[in-house]
């Protein structure tokens, strides 16, 4: 579970508005729902992620004496307000798609529904623990797609931005289907797996390159993952072939090598075939160095010779996508549908469902965004995960999230599997809410 955050780590015009919605009053019934209004370029459909830590929000979130005594000290704030945060817990209703499951444009992945004070006061967070994990999720799940059937690891930690991100990703991509992470503590706090080799400059503070790599193996030797760039990579080969035959009489296996630098593809062929000459065909490849999905996509296709990678800074960062274009906005106040219909940011009204519908084949062929209370064609997406502010059932597992994810990559249709954009998912808008719409505009001039 992620340490205790401050409730005052929000947005300050949330204080502003609850202030407001407080001196009027205005304390009923709101219905908000958090949805993405747009892909990123090149992306063909979203991973939900988060909502394990979104939940965990919404049940510990309050205000401490001192926090309460801050907000005061500032002087902008009202005694009833102050009185408000004082005895503040979440108290909603929440329903939401599972995580893992995949999503696309306008359809929300969690709706909540609370007095509007309430609702209104956690929405940064929730932006911000659903977006963050989601991006990640997202952009990992092409990064599998890339390179069926390989090891992947999570190495980003490091240029993560923040320690919270850092965990956070690390569980993000292991449920996307990475096989592990570099990160220590996600392996204690969400039991993903841990990798980790060695850098140069352990080769580095060695006088020799050869004694660093035994050095190293008898120091780990249930775990023999040599980093043979520093130098000469090909000339390093050699000098695990010779070293295997020294360990294997201390009952030592070299695990595999591991390529950080180059034309990756080109070393990786060279290197295999040292190994291969020297016995070692049982020793892997890994690589590692600003990898992305395009480069394990380009390895690929040149049927290179590595088991393995190792995926940083491009993926925790989402480089090529490094936001989504994400809203939690009001759909409902008081029993009446609301709808924003800015320029550009114009949302669909009421609570809604999302309805999908597979083929033959048991692929995705299209989802129905409707009203809640429609009924259509195909599987309910958002299903009830909190009453009353208290989860109706315990927390899912990772595991069971990972398995889910890989369910839905494994259903999601060819063309939305490529890298490149593909022809969009078939996302149809129910009539009830055009009509909804419509009917609102109407009332609004």
């Amino acid at each position: 579970m992620l340490p205790r955050y401050s409730a005052l780590l929000t947005d300050l015009y949330q204080f502003t508005m609850l202030q407001g919605y407080l001196e009027q009053g205005m304390e009923e019934v709101a219905v908000y729902e958090f949805f993405v209004r747009k892909l990123p370029p090149g992306r063909n459909f979203l991973l939900a992620a988060g909502l394990e830590q979104a939940l965990q929000f919404l049940e510990t979130v309050a205000f401490s004496t001192e926090e309460v005594a801050w907000l005061e000290q500032t002087g902008r704030f009202s005694p009833k307000l102050l009185d408000y945060v004082a005895n503040f817990r979440f108290s909603g209703d929440v329903d939401a798609m599972a995580e893992g499951t995949v999503f696309f444009t306008d359809e929300p992945i969690l709706r909540v529904v609370a007095p509007i004070p309430v609702a209104q006061l956690v929405e940064t967070r929730l932006i911000n623990l659903l977006h963050f994990q989601t991006l990640v999720a997202s952009k990992a799940a092409r990064v599998v797609l890339a390179a069926p059937g390989k090891l992947l690891v999570d190495f980003g930690l490091r240029r993560a931005h923040g320690a919270e991100a850092g965990l956070l990703a690390a569980r993000a991509c292991y449920l996307a289907g990475f096989g592990g992470s570099s990160n220590v503590l996600a392996e204690r706090e969400f039991g993903i797996p841990s990798y980790g080799t060695m850098a140069h400059s352990f080769v580095q503070a060695h006088a020799d390159e050869a004694q660093a790599f035994a050095n190293f193996a008898h120091a780990q030797p249930g775990n023999v993952v040599l980093l043979i760039d520093t130098y000469d990579t090909e000339a390093a080969a050699h000098k695990v072939v010779a070293l295997a035959l020294r360990l294997a009489q201390d009952g030592i296996r070299i695990k595999a090598v591991r390529l950080d630098s180059g034309d990756l593809g080109e070393h990786a062929r060279k290197v295999r075939a040292i190994l291969d000459r020297g016995g070692l065909r049982e020793t892997g490849i890994f690589a590692s160095g600003n990898l992305d999905e395009f480069e394990l996509a380009r390895l690929a296709a040149q049927q290179s010779p590595i088991s393995g990678f190792g995926v940083g800074t491009r993926l925790l960062t989402s480089s090529d996508a490094p936001y989504l274009d994400c809203a939690y906005k009001l759909q409902e106040y008081a029993g009446r549908p609301r709808r924003k219909r800015s320029e550009g940011k114009a949302t669909w009204p009421g609570r809604k469902q999302v309805f999908r519908s597979y083929g033959p084949d048991g692929r995705m062929v299209g989802d129905i965004l409707a009203l809640e209370q429609d009924r259509h064609p195909g599987e309910a997406l958002l299903k009830p995960v909190m009453r009353g502010g208290k989860r109706l059932t315990p927390a899912a597992s990772l595991a069971e999230a990972r398995a889910l994810a890989a369910a839905e990559l494994a259903r999601l249709p060819e063309g939305l599997r490529q890298l490149d954009k593909a022809a969009p998912y078939s996302m149809e808008v129910a009539q009830s809410l055009q009509d909804l719409a419509r009917t609102l505009d109407r009332q609004h001039g």
